[in-house]
């Protein structure tokens, strides 16, 4: 129950961070969903992450629409500037956050109703305007508020708990992600906490779009035999593409060889890698280039270093728009009201 207060004390042994902040100081109102609903491990990952990247919960907002998911920031960073917008709107209530004050970390928190239906337009816009941000979707595949319809990410041929399939094409939000130019796409499942805190950490600490789409079985509607987001599909169909983990800081390794040559490279856990570096005529600018090159080096079971793709025009959102760098908050009534004679000269050059 949201109105119990949790105790102020905690055993003298608890772990701290870099900042002297326990792991309650990242908690949030005790949560109101399902017993088991896999949306509180998403938010228990999220403050795992902020905790141990010793993140001031004062620099982080946290946005979100309408729905299960988008209840959750209540639940975790309880400190933090939050704002709960309505349904499907919430990327371009970050997006205009993150314009008024870039100083703070951005967390947008939507589900697949609220991203992949109603926010579809808005979801796709602010990944590609680049904006800085973090946008988790917890994905359960199902209208949970509503009791238990279709999303739009629910696969073809899935069944609902009353047993009906599910016959239209499913959205995709990873492969649109990328398509639309996130420079940071991941997937994960609210049940396997090792893979998904240090994406959250990796996400947290890039900068541009991120994206996560993380399958979050509804333990009331969407987790029974047939569907294709239940606890047990998920962890049977699992097919992880890497072991993840969030190293802040090790020794370094260090390599000298020339351009167009290999070398053996013995890394921190005992294991070796072959190297080979890009010679001299190798063309950045060329995708098509170096996606080949890529799968040529690899097939000779060697990993290619260097600059891999440069695009030269890249740019984030207040580089495009060409902002000042202070927060609006920060800006003098001078600067946000330039006065007739500067509108007259913006209405003559769009003439």
């Amino acid at each position: 129950m949201t109105y119990l207060a949790k105790p102020k004390f905690h055993h003298p042994a608890i772990e701290l961070n870099d900042l002297g902040f326990t792991h309650r100081d990242y908690e949030g109102a005790i949560s109101t969903l399902c017993a088991g609903c896999g949306h509180d491990s998403i938010s228990s990952a999220i403050m795992r992450a902020c905790f141990e990247l010793s993140l001031p919960p004062h620099r982080i907002a946290k946005l979100s629409g309408i729905g299960c998911s988008s209840k959750t920031p209540t639940y975790f960073l309880g400190q933090s500037h939050g704002f709960n917008s309505v349904h499907g709107r919430m990327p371009s209530v970050l997006t205009g956050a993150n314009l008024a004050n870039r100083d703070l970390i951005y967390l947008g928190v939507s589900g697949d109703g609220d991203s992949a239906s109603i926010g579809f337009g808005q979801f796709a816009h602010a990944i590609r305007r680049a904006v800085n941000m973090v946008y988790i979707v917890e994905n359960n595949g199902v209208y949970g508020l509503t009791k238990g319809q279709f999303s739009a990410t629910s696969d073809r041929g899935s069944k609902s708990k009353k047993g009906v399939m599910n016959a239209d094409s499913p959205i995709d939000l990873v492969t649109i992600a990328l398509q639309l130019g996130a420079t940071f796409v991941a997937r994960s499942f609210s049940g396997d906490k090792d893979q998904l805190v240090p994406l959250i950490k990796a996400a947290l600490e890039h900068k541009g779009a991120a994206f996560i789409d993380c399958i979050s079985p509804c333990v009331a509607f969407n987790n029974h035999e047939g569907s294709t987001k239940s606890f047990d599909y998920v962890r049977a169909h699992n097919a992880a593409l890497n072991s993840l983990d969030f190293i802040t800081g090790r020794a370094p390794i260090t390599a000298d060889y020339a351009e167009g040559t290999t070398q053996d490279i013995a890394l921190h856990d005992g294991s070796t890698i072959r190297l080979r570096k890009l010679s001299l005529d190798y063309d950045v600018s060329d995708r098509g280039a170096a996606l080949n090159h890529l799968y040529q080096v690899h097939a000779s079971g060697e990993i290619a270093t260097g600059l891999i793709y440069l695009e030269d025009d890249s740019s984030d959102l207040h580089e495009r728009l060409n902002t000042d760098e202070r927060p609006l908050n920060a800006l003098a009534e001078a600067d946000l009201i330039p006065g007739a004679a500067a509108l007259a000269r913006i209405n003559a050059g769009l003439r």
